[in-house]
């Protein structure tokens, strides 16, 4: 399903402001992955870095890195002593995520290679935004688990809400649809957060904690 007109996808990449060059190379040796589908991308990533850098956090976690190019958009808006925390579970690509880390000359991100619901339980920080991007069926459990870990008034981002449109179908079809639309209806119901869903790419849920 086409949630976004590609000549509206092409007009927004058009007025956005352009990728540096490290961007500029995760997202074309990405483009070589099997999911590259999976890459943030110059819109939603320059949205991440423009949002990261209005917050201005010290603490990030991201979970789910895949090649790293969520990443370095959200530490551009650390403070200088900040620290961004990214988790994935596939050791290649957290390792081509690594090379392009260096790349960016980017020293405040500390990966993690591992399962997401042990490591996560291992942070201490409050934690000033968290980006949601691994598997589907795990986002319930992860949300549950971060909330807590998460500052008054700090955000959490969850990417994939729309799930290529497949939430829009009836009956629901497939774990992950039937996942992203019962981690949206729980968000909707939690009275302890605010919420905006956003048709940027494939979903953005941003919620702030009350």
């Amino acid at each position: 399903m086409e949630l976004i007109s590609s000549l509206v996808e092409a007009y927004a990449d058009k007025f956005t402001s352009p990728e540096d060059e490290v961007m500029q190379g995760i997202s074309a040796a990405t483009q070589m992955h099997d999911h590259a589908h999976m890459l943030s991308g110059h819109v939603q990533g320059k949205f991440l870095e423009l949002i990261s850098r209005l917050v201005a956090p010290k603490y990030i976690l991201e979970i789910g890195t895949f090649t790293g190019y969520s990443a370095v958009c959200l530490a551009k808006g650390l403070q200088q002593d900040g620290i961004l925390h990214t988790i994935e579970l596939r050791e290649e690509d957290a390792a081509t995520a690594q090379k392009y880390f260096t790349a960016a000359g980017v020293s405040n991100i500390q990966l993690h290679i591992g399962n997401a619901m042990e490591i996560i339980p291992t942070f201490t920080e409050a934690f000033d935004i968290v980006f949601i991007d691994a598997d589907k069926t795990g986002y319930l459990d992860y949300y549950k688990m971060v909330l807590p870990k998460v500052r008054k008034g700090g955000l959490i981002v969850a990417d994939n809400v729309l799930f290529h449109g497949q939430v829009l179908e009836e009956p629901l079809k497939g774990k992950n649809a039937k996942a992203i639309q019962a981690f949206n209806e729980y968000v909707q119901q939690d009275a302890s957060v605010e919420q905006v869903l956003l048709t940027v790419r494939d979903g953005l849920l941003f919620i702030v904690k009350k």
